[in-house]
């Protein structure tokens, strides 16, 4: 089943269910697939497919951010239901520990000296945690590991 094909069918479940607010979240995933493949010229792989999503998430989470600041609480209620609905999507998250073994993992392999060494460590994260872990916390975390070396 193709990722266009789970997103129909979960247009289809939302309709059934009456469920207005995950129907517009899924056609707004279905659309930023669509685009992409547009961009791509070509179906989009389960990476891709991912940092789409991730991509939608880290706009939620700014978004929500900025709503806050800015007193608009209906804006940010409606931010957090899009934000669950597309994170239902992704992979499970992992665990502090997970990120931390993966970290320490990252860094043996990479053979890091210290916080110059941080692009080569977070190459080789990007690639095993992809999508299963926010950026800005395993950029976090990678850099107090590294300054402590």
């Amino acid at each position: 089943m193709t990722i266009l094909e789970k997103l129909d069918n979960e247009i289809k479940t939302a309709l059934k269910a009456r469920e207005e607010a995950r129907l517009a979240t899924v056609r707004l995933i279905k659309s930023q697939v669509k685009n992409k493949e547009i961009e791509l010229i070509h179906p989009l792989s389960e990476a891709e497919f991912l940092a789409v999503l991730s991509t939608m998430v880290k706009q939620r989470r700014e978004s929500i951010d900025q709503f806050s600041k800015a007193g608009r609480t209906d804006l940010v209620v409606k931010e957090e239901i899009e934000l669950k609905v597309i994170e239902s999507f992704l992979p499970q998250q992992l665990t502090d520990a997970e990120v931390d073994a993966f970290i320490a993992q990252a860094v043996a392999e990479s053979k890091a000296a210290g916080p110059k060494d941080m692009g080569p460590v977070m190459k080789l994260l990007k690639d095993k945690t992809a999508g299963r872990v926010d950026g800005r916390v395993l950029s976090d975390k990678v850099k107090a590991k590294l300054a402590v070396i």
